[in-house]
């Protein structure tokens, strides 16, 4: 510190020149020890930043510069301190407050001590419209040189990050960008074949309107450019209309004077043509040449670059949609819509899935799933996986079995992927669902009066993963059981409907819900709705959409699902369902049934407490058929069977009063238990008042 002291040029801050506020060029002083900067007042003119807006530090600065500069300017001094040199400069557009843009010539001197380590840097801002450059015509060829080589490096450097085609033409486009090489029209061709299509063309409209695609044998100069490789330069308008007659009729009308058809050659074969139109006469310099040469490079290389990725990811999506169904079935008495869209690009693509398996008699299965990874492994892996669980489905095997057969087969592919996957079987005629989850987003019902709520869907481990050790002989995957009626719509989901980058996970999941509440009834809108919450790009994956409407009008219920649970050791509990049984059949017009269906949903409570262990519930609901539905659901996988007792026997006659009573009865697996029902007719006796 005592060294600094003594040398007058670290006053701080830097005593500005008045000559060169009179040129309209700032000053500033940058402490690199203590981060602290300061701009004279010409510097803050020059930045459009009033005094009292700048805190005297670089990040304040921030907002002064277009996107993406101020990273560029860091590069340059971060590059200059690194290679031990005591100067950079650098042209940069700033960002005035009424948003327009203006470029900024930035000069600076890095300070070093004795050591060699940098402390300090002095330097000036200047208004590059106002460049007062140097004395005579010379000075203003050089400045205007260096104008040009700064615009081609940073134009070089933004195409290394395009993507796709549209990037190039967006950035060629860019007035800001190219404008401030002197051209006033800018075309971009690719080479299709034997002929030339132009896919970008900005501000004056200079090349062949009426012809979107030209020959490459075409008396034209971007066809000359590929065909031989070689660039055209044309410096006067008469020559324009000497060599290229076809095209004088086009430019004849124009203020062009001169222009440039640059050919985009890459890995020693065309793939383009670039074409820069001047007001100016003359001829190009050699250093000009060499520039715009450099220029032709850097566009052949990103176009190179982008048609490759998008060929890629067409063929990579192409890839995955052939793995998804080809088409989905339509169902009697349900409506499905689904969506699946990528958000990658290049090889990259994901292991979403979705898929719907028609099961007769009214049901439907609908599935979705995601495997983990985005490459064609994973793909690859939710091909088999969405085909095995498809398989195992139609063979017949429980919601929970065909879960935890298919997270068997994924273990025994030794891919060390985990998939994550929801299931779900609807009977359409009852409108039942059996829904197994495993690793995966909940579903989302939003019932015909509108109302929007998740399903707490008992999870399993995702498919792939060891199982737990199970005290029970359950399959690991637990079925919930949920009822749609008619007009109730399932939405099955994969994480990339609802990733936001930078928002937390429960922000997507809220949006999600706001707009299926307030989304259009018919599925294939709706769908689209949602598709567009996610846009082009979405959160950087993948996602994969199922919806599904129960056909029907949404009708009020009155009474509701009886929903009531058989506490074992609880004497009451039979004794309070029978009394909410009688009350709930009474609601529904059904009197004159009332004692046979409270017998008969006393004998399955009865043989739910007796012969299981863990208790169980029963439920009641009225369904679109008319009939009352009593089911009582244990946790024991033993199926009952119904047998004859003796004359003397004091137990045996349960399931016989069952189907005496009942006008329909059945059991059903339901992952590690059962669920046994009966459903009684409403239909009145006749006579009956």
């Amino acid at each position: 510190m005592g060294r600094r002291a003594e040398d007058p040029a670290v006053d701080w801050p830097a005593r500005p020149d008045t000559s060169l506020a009179l040129n309209r060029m700032g000053t500033f002083d940058w402490d690199l020890d203590n981060g602290r900067m300061y701009l004279d007042p010409t510097a803050l003119e020059v930045l459009d930043l009033p005094p009292d807006e700048f805190d005297g530090t670089p990040s304040g600065l921030r907002r002064c510069f277009v996107p993406g500069e101020e990273a560029r300017l860091d590069t340059r001094v971060a590059q200059a301190i690194k290679d031990g040199r005591s100067h950079y400069g650098a042209y940069v557009r700033s960002r005035r407050r009424d948003g327009s843009a203006a470029w900024t010539h930035i000069q600076g001197h890095i300070l070093r001590d004795p050591g060699g380590r940098p402390y300090r840097v002095i330097g000036i801002l200047r208004d590059a419209a106002h460049d007062p450059g140097e004395p005579g015509a010379a000075g203003e060829q050089i400045e205007g040189r260096r104008r040009m080589t700064n615009v081609v490096e940073r134009t070089t450097a933004i195409l290394a990050h395009a993507r796709t085609v549209n990037d190039v033409t967006d950035i060629l486009k860019d007035p800001q960008a190219l404008g401030h090489l002197g051209a006033v029209s800018v075309m971009l061709g690719v080479v299709d074949g034997g002929r030339i299509h132009l896919v970008a063309e900005g501000q004056l409209g200079s090349y062949v309107p009426e012809i979107e695609y030209t020959r490459i044998d075409a008396r034209l100069p971007m066809s000359e450019a590929v065909r031989t490789m070689q660039p055209v330069f044309l410096v006067s308008r008469g020559e324009f209309q000497r060599r290229y007659p076809e095209l004088w009729p086009y430019i004849e009308p124009l203020s062009v004077r001169s222009g440039v058809y640059l050919p985009l050659i890459a890995q020693g074969r065309p793939v383009g043509a670039l074409g820069l139109l001047y007001t100016r006469d003359g001829d190009f310099t050699a250093e000009e040449r060499n520039l715009l040469m450099a220029l032709g490079s850097g566009v052949a290389q990103s176009l190179q670059r982008a048609m490759l990725f998008e060929q890629e990811h067409d063929l990579a999506e192409g890839l995955q949609r052939a793995m998804l169904p080809r088409r989905i079935p339509e169902v009697p008495g349900a409506l499905i819509a689904v969506r699946y869209r990528s958000a990658r690009m290049g090889r990259d693509i994901g292991g979403d899935w979705y898929d719907v398996v028609p099961l007769g008699d009214g049901r439907v299965g609908v599935m979705i799933g995601d495997v983990e990874g985005h490459d064609t492994d994973a793909a690859a892996v939710m091909g088999q996986l969405r085909i095995v669980m498809r398989a195992y489905i139609v063979e017949g095997h429980t919601p929970g079995a065909a879960m935890a057969r298919a997270s068997a087969f994924l273990r025994e592919l030794e891919t060390e992927r985990f998939a994550t996957c929801t299931y779900a079987e609807v009977d359409l005629t009852t409108g039942m669902a059996r829904m197994v989850r495993a690793g995966h987003l909940d579903p989302v019902v939003r019932r015909g009066d509108g109302s929007v709520h998740r399903v707490q869907v008992a999870g399993g481990l995702p498919l792939g993963l060891p199982p737990r050790e199970q005290a029970g002989t359950g399959s690991g995957y637990p079925v919930t059981s949920l009822e749609l009626h008619p007009g109730d719509t399932l939405l099955l989901c994969t994480d990339g409907l609802i990733e936001r980058p930078g928002a937390e996970r429960d922000s997507g999941m809220r949006e999600l819900m706001a707009a299926v509440h307030s989304g259009p009834i018919d599925v294939e809108e709706l769908a689209d709705v949602l598709c567009d919450l996610v846009g082009d790009s979405g959160g950087g994956d993948d996602m994969a959409l199922l919806v599904l409407r129960r056909r029907g009008t949404p009708v009020a219920r009155g009474g509701g699902p009886l929903n009531h649970r058989l506490e074992p050791g609880d004497a009451t509990a039979p004794a309070l369902a029978r009394h909410l049984i009688r009350a709930a059949v009474s609601a529904w017009g059904a009197r004159h049934r009332a004692d046979e269906i409270e017998l008969a949903a006393d004998e399955l409570m009865t043989n739910a407490l007796v012969h299981t262990e863990g208790g169980g519930h029963v439920r009641m609901r009225l369904t679109a058929q008319g009939r009352i539905r009593v089911e009582v659901e244990d946790t024991s996988s033993a199926l009952p069977r119904r047998r004859e007792a003796g004359d003397w026997a004091v137990s045996g006659r349960g399931l016989m009063l069952v189907e005496r009573l009942s006008d329909e009865w059945g059991v059903e697996p339901r992952g590690g238990g059962k669920c046994v029902w009966c459903e009684f007719v409403l239909a009145a006796p006749e006579g009956d008042g």
